[in-house]
């Protein structure tokens, strides 16, 4: 197919269809990598005007996906930097701005330090924004694997095709096979997009569960300081009030003339009296 057929293909695609078509170009490009360069090579001449048109017509639940895409590529350096370049600013437009990942959006060692304190973590929203997403993630999709489970056996077998004895019946089986490829295509991108965000929910559950033990080796440590510093003030206060215990009371001291000598407290000194 030339580049302008796949292009006005694409196009004419309805719009709830054409990330799935991206999803399929995904699928036969990395499986193509592993065996041969000829797909990669083929997609690439169309890949960024297809990125433009998808990403114009689309939300952004939807370009965050191409987003996803784009860096399954740049990771596994499906294309060259200059079209990997070409597809960001497809994307992303002269803004040039992409989805930070989480290194970027990592904290950073003094964000992390113990002087922080445990009940206010750094980026706790980012690591909720992440669970969150997960919620609705592919693999979760009851109604999907009940399609995919539903899926004749004609379409799975190479071995039965020898059954098509006439142009009808070949057709029919084309449309359900093509439908399968688009479906299957269209969850295995949406399972590549959930493999990145748990990847990446793993590295932030990480550092943030090793962030709450450097906050907790830390307070273990006041925590002991402050025990000492408890002991050591329980002990001065046992040993006073064992020696004044010991000590005279010089109010009650008598005077030469017998009567008792009355020392001024300091209530006597001030009073107005």
């Amino acid at each position: 197919m030339k580049t302008s057929a796949r292009i006005t293909a694409l196009v004419l695609t309805k719009p709830n269809r054409k990330l799935t078509f991206l999803y399929l170009a995904n699928d036969v490009i990395q499986n193509s990598k592993r065996k041969g360069p000829e797909f990669t090579k083929d997609f690439a001449p169309v890949i960024v005007e297809a990125f433009k048109h998808v990403s114009s017509e689309s939300d952004e639940s939807c370009k965050k996906h191409l987003g996803r895409v784009l860096s399954i590529w740049e990771e596994r350096s499906v294309y060259e930097n200059d079209v990997l370049e070409q597809l960001r600013q497809a994307l992303y437009g002269d803004r040039k701005v992409r989805k930070r990942t989480y290194e970027q959006i990592k904290v950073d060692e003094n964000n992390c330090s113990p002087r922080s304190s445990p009940t206010d973590p750094p980026q706790t929203t980012d690591l909720i924004r992440a669970l969150q997403e997960l919620e609705n993630a592919a693999s979760g999709d009851a109604a999907v694997h009940q399609r995919i489970a539903s899926l004749p056996i004609e379409v799975q077998d190479v071995s039965l095709l020898d059954r098509i004895t006439d142009k009808e019946s070949g057709e029919q089986l084309s449309k359900m096979v093509d439908d399968a490829c688009m479906l299957l295509a269209d969850y295995n991108g949406r399972l590549a997009a959930e493999i990145d965000d748990r990847k990446q929910l793993t590295r932030m559950l990480s550092d943030f569960l090793r962030c709450q033990k450097e906050f907790l080796a830390e307070k273990e440590h006041k925590l002991e300081e402050y025990k000492r510093k408890l002991a050591r003030v329980s002990q001065v206060r046992k040993e006073l009030r064992s020696r004044i215990q010991n000590l005279p009371d010089l109010s009650r001291l008598p005077n030469v003339t017998g009567s008792h000598v009355h020392l001024p407290f300091a209530g006597d000194i001030y009073s107005d009296d």
